[in-house]
């Protein structure tokens, strides 16, 4: 049986902070080692060597936002996931999200459910948003579009890129493609290197900018 997925909380207000925190510890598959009141306090923690699998993150924080906050922490752990839950859903701010590294992006209004579901989403390597959001984050991206450019993708990292663009989980990808997900998990290292991104909505939006797919 795999460990349980830990989801690291940052979010000021101490009652939502402590609500969020119980229905991840009630969660099947989940659990919450730490919950933070400030960025700094994450960012603290994971320089002192402590990493967790995703960062449930609010945006607007004392002192350092959710914003700064993902780019300092993809800086030293590129890999953890980031979640943003706000009460904002404005298109520069998911924009802005979304090419910082977060791999999804939630408004506080989600239910228990939708959030417990999209954490074991980003576990299975997708990435959650509700489709009015991923509506606006795509029509901003293709208002962004750029000239071709292939960054030196292989035939099967496109291949493998396509089906990140086409909303598939790694292991999803594996079965349309016959590979197993180990060998989509290397290749998406690949492309995340070739792409300078650090996460799967990072590497979709470059792929979308750059008409790459």
């Amino acid at each position: 049986m795999s460990r349980p997925y830990d989801v690291w909380l940052v979010e000021d207000h101490e009652y939502f902070r402590e609500s969020v925190a119980e229905v991840l510890a009630n969660a099947p598959g989940l659990m919450s080692t730490y919950q933070f009141g400030s960025a700094e306090g994450l960012l603290s923690m994971v320089e002192g060597g402590s990493l967790p699998d995703a960062v449930l993150m609010d945006i607007e924080l004392p002192g350092m936002n959710g914003l700064e906050c993902i780019r300092s922490l993809k800086r030293v752990a590129p890999r953890v996931e980031v979640v943003m839950l706000t009460i904002h859903h404005d298109t520069d701010r998911i924009f802005e999200a979304v090419c910082a590294g977060a791999s999804g992006y939630l408004l506080k209004t989600a239910t228990p459910g939708e959030i417990v579901e999209a954490l074991h989403q980003v576990r299975e390597g997708g990435a959650p948003m509700n489709a009015r959001t991923a509506r606006r984050v795509l029509e901003m991206f293709r208002r962004e579009t750029v000239p071709d450019e292939d960054h030196g993708l292989t035939e099967r990292e496109v291949e493998i890129l396509r089906g990140l663009v086409d909303g598939l989980t790694k292991r999803e990808v594996g079965e349309r493609l016959f590979i197993s997900p180990h060998t989509v998990d290397n290749h998406v290292r690949n492309v995340y290197e070739k792409l300078h991104v650090h996460s799967r909505s990072a590497a979709v939006a470059a792929a979308i900018k750059g008409r790459i797919v």
